[in-house]
């Protein structure tokens, strides 16, 4: 695996901590990240995203969705109703998980919807308005009274 050198990052920039954090975090984890549930990610508009999740098997009860310091932690707890059950053939994994994603500044979740086995969970960004690019217009010079034009000598 690679490795980069983040310092200069680090000295030729103001206000970018987190994204030079979330690198080094990313950068450094040698442990292999959970393939279960699988996910898609999907952008709906311009500022507009969804995450689905795949939960078949799992009631609206046994799932949860918080949102907690920039992260939004989906988790599942095993349901109970199995233990009763004798399978032939297990092929439908309903173990407990939980996955979490980084949000960027200003994303917040709209919603979440539980259907047809798929958790989808959809997420907003809102810039502020003091955020969003504006125009300033640029005002003619204009002489101020009492002034005088000077004129070189020589």
């Amino acid at each position: 695996m690679r490795t980069f050198d983040f310092a200069p990052l680090h000295r030729a920039s103001v206000g970018f901590d987190q994204i030079a954090d979330l690198m080094d975090r990313v950068m450094s984890t040698d442990a292999p990240q959970p393939s279960y549930p699988p996910y898609n990610i999907e952008k709906t508009a311009d500022d507009a995203y969804r995450i689905s999740i795949a939960v078949a098997g799992f009631a609206d009860e046994d799932l949860s969705v918080e949102v907690k310091e920039h992260a939004l932690i989906i988790a599942a707890k095993k349901s109970d109703g199995d233990a009763a059950r004798s399978y032939l053939h297990r092929g439908i994994a309903t173990r407990a998980f939980e996955r979490r994603f980084t949000l960027a500044d200003h994303v917040r979740v709209t919603g979440a919807s539980h259907e047809n086995g798929m958790l989808h969970i959809d997420l907003q960004r809102e810039i502020p308005e003091a955020l969003k690019p504006r125009r300033i217009e640029i005002a003619p010079a204009v002489a101020k009274p009492g002034m005088v034009d000077a004129k070189p000598v020589n």
